[in-house]
């Protein structure tokens, strides 16, 4: 996000804000104490930074609704696109739905908000003074916990998780106010460091003392800010009296999942009667039949609101609650609980894992197949029996019902991204200061000039962010190592890679040699790239993509432009390959290595999304599937930019169809670019010629 405002001095100050989009939501200047405490007596929510500026006006390049609300707190004016307000002198705080929560209060001011096509603008009658607070994304763990082993430590260590929730009521639903839980740390003895005080919101988890049950219950023990106490049965209960038991005919991972999803969604219904008194789509479908007063749900403890949702039938919200984004699947072994915070963070539904592993022979036809690009290639002599991956055990975790799966284990996953400590860790260490996107392509066989020359035109083409491509050709390990060990946002590896190698002009560079590497994200569009993948990541990467066989070549060209499109319009790694994989028929044979939440860029509207289109005589419908990130996670709202439409959505999931005339449509896929699936083919929206594809 940047802001453009008009001085009227050469007071400082703004610049703060201009940088939050590179400091990737982290206000690292410090604000003076008594501008801190100015900005909570203003703000009704909590800020971590605050500046003060005088001007006339202040302009966002991009579209976004913006709240105006009077002295109480009430909603005196809600600004779409194309629409203008002017409100009388009086005191205000904007609240534009910015990529980075923002606030800004104004004094006994005029003040006109227009959104147009392409941006933003809020004016003022006078110069005025204009105090501008905004809430970092609590992205890190504000402390590390040590457990040993035991079941009951790990339980109590898990219980300091909720300590990082910023409120206790239904706003919590919100990404900005759930923090980022304490780190773990598998050590002698528990130790909990003082200043870690986990809340008291009246709701206790009973579990039985094992580490499968602990981990399935701590992405629901997070959010409620719940107690953990052993017990023979697993239930919830709270200090109303209140009993649930988690132990059903559906089983006990899935009863937890179900019940964090319907408690989250009710808390996300039920805070519009908060802070953000809006329309919200899934309010309206589901209050008819839920029989809450949700007025006076808002007012009471989190224990008593528990208790009321949970006597809501499941099945009569179950349509409407957002598509989650990830289950996480995990080998319920005590070195994995280290992961669990960052799974936690991401409100995952976790679920244990006990299958065997596989081994090669076992693996399921379409990761064992050998699909080889030997119609363009010769694989390099040294390649034989004596390359095989040293990693030989393969697991399938059952798909669950979320836009994305992972797995934590030391086996090879199939159909799921594999999650490592390292590479959350690495996430953290990330320098978000740097002052362009750096891609580096390298292109080490001259014969697939074709995926090179389309991902050329792919990177670098968005107008609001600064990009810094470079391409390389036919490197030697020298240069090789050159590239992955200097700074860069993004790897993309065109050519061969051996289970020992990266594969040069000169030899095999193994990235296991490498002392540390530079680069933060890659596509390894290679055959056999798992382990030198995984490899980048224990070196200093924090995610990738990988293949676990060979791949065809056509195949690999259609997967490399996708995932470099959907890349560069916002979509997460992980996200960004879900839908890529239906580009090719060997999709199955890519996975992501590490934090596959991490984005290269962020979306031009804050929600990375793909259209569905189809034509009903002189109308269309189309269909929106949001798509959550690290920062616009789980709880975000969302409303499509249609002239006259009001509705917002939570994300994420289908929003729709909704109903468009041909101009209409022209002028939504004109917005930003987004993938469209026309007839089961992925297209691009501002690519899209509407009179001739339909």
């Amino acid at each position: 996000m940047t802001l453009t405002f008009e001085p009227l001095d050469d007071r400082p100050g703004l610049a703060v804000i201009d940088q939050i989009e590179r400091q990737r939501y982290r206000i690292h200047t410090p604000t003076p104490i008594a501008l801190r405490e100015a900005a909570t007596d203003v703000f009704q929510y909590p800020v971590g930074d605050a500046v003060r500026i005088r001007t006339r006006a202040i302009e966002l390049p991009t579209v976004v609704m913006v709240y105006v609300r009077d002295d109480d707190g009430a909603i005196a004016a809600e600004v779409a696109q194309f629409e203008s307000e002017t409100l009388p002198a009086d005191d205000y705080v904007l609240d534009p739905l910015t990529q980075i929560k923002t606030y800004m209060g104004v004094e006994d001011t005029a003040i006109e908000v227009t959104v147009d096509s392409d941006r933003s603008r809020i004016e003022f009658d006078a110069p005025t003074d204009l105090l501008i607070g905004a809430r970092s994304q609590h992205d890190r763990p504000a402390a590390t916990v040590t457990t040993t082993e035991q079941p009951a430590d790990v339980m109590a260590a898990v219980e300091t998780f909720g300590s990082a929730l910023k409120a206790h009521d239904p706003e919590r639903s919100y990404p900005t106010l759930r923090g980022h839980p304490p780190a773990l740390e598998i050590g002698d003895r528990l130790d909990i460091p003082a200043d870690t005080d986990s809340p008291d919101t009246g709701v206790t988890l009973e579990l039985p003392p094992d580490l499968a049950s602990i981990f399935v219950a701590a992405p629901l023990s997070y959010y409620l800010g719940a107690s953990l106490v052993p017990a023979s049965e697993p239930r919830l209960t709270t200090d109303t009296g209140f009993t649930y038991s988690l132990d059903t005919a559906r089983g006990f991972e899935s009863e937890v999942g179900r019940t964090l999803k319907r408690l989250f969604f009710l808390d996300c219904v039920t805070r519009t009667e908060g802070f953000h008194q809006i329309d919200l789509h899934e309010r309206a479908a589901i209050e008819p039949y839920v029989g809450l007063d949700f007025q006076s749900l808002y007012q009471q403890p989190l224990a008593e609101q528990v208790a009321t949702y949970l006597q809501v039938p499941y099945d009569v919200i179950e349509d409407h609650i957002p598509k989650w984004r990830l289950t996480t699947h995990i080998d319920p072994v005590p070195t994995n609980a280290e992961q669990l915070p960052y799974v936690v963070d991401d409100l995952a539904i976790v679920r244990t894992h006990q299958q065997q592993g596989l081994n090669q022979a076992s693996v399921p036809a379409e990761a064992e197949a050998e699909f080889t690009r030997d119609d363009v290639i010769t694989r390099a002599a040294s390649s034989d029996a004596g390359t095989a991956t040293a990693e030989t055990d393969y697991v399938e975790p059952q798909a669950h019902d979320s836009l994305e799966q992972a797995w934590i284990g030391d086996s090879i996953p199939i159909g799921a991204s594999k999650l490592t400590k390292a590479a959350f860790e690495h996430r953290l260490d990330r320098d978000t200061n740097a002052e362009d996107i750096t891609i580096r392509v390298v292109q080490n066989d001259a014969r697939m000039d074709e995926e090179r020359q389309l991902v050329d035109e792919v990177y670098g083409t968005r107008d609001d962010l600064p990009f810094d491509v470079t391409v390389h050709d036919n490197l030697t390990t020298a240069e090789l190592r050159t590239v992955l060990t200097t700074d860069a946002e993004f790897f993309h590896y065109i050519g061969h890679t051996e289970h020992d190698g990266f594969v040069c002009s000169d030899g095999k560079l193994d990235v296991t040699t490498v002392d540390s590497v530079g680069i933060d994200t890659f596509l390894l569009n290679a055959c056999n790239s798992y382990n030198q993948g995984l490899g980048l990541v224990e070196k200093g990467a924090i995610a990738g993509i990988v293949t676990l066989n060979e791949v065809l070549n056509d195949g690999a060209v259609r997967i490399g432009e996708a995932v470099a499109r959907l890349l560069n319009c916002g979509f997460p790694l992980r996200a960004a390959l879900t839908i890529a994989r239906g580009e090719s028929i060997l999709g199955g044979q890519y996975i992501v290595v590490g934090d596959g939440g991490v984005t290269v860029t962020q979306s031009e509207g804050g929600t990375p999304n793909m259209l569905e289109i189809t034509p009903r005589e002189t109308k269309f419908e189309v269909t929106m599937r949001t798509y959550s990130t690290d920062i616009k996670g789980l709880g975000t709202i969302i409303m499509p930019v249609i002239d006259g439409y009001k509705h917002h959505h939570l994300s994420s999931g289908e929003i729709g169809p909704l109903i468009v005339n041909k101009e209409e449509l022209k002028e939504f896929l004109s917005l930003q670019e987004v993938p469209v699936r026309i007839k089961d083919e992925l297209q691009w929206s501002r690519e899209l010629n509407v009179d001739e594809a339909f």
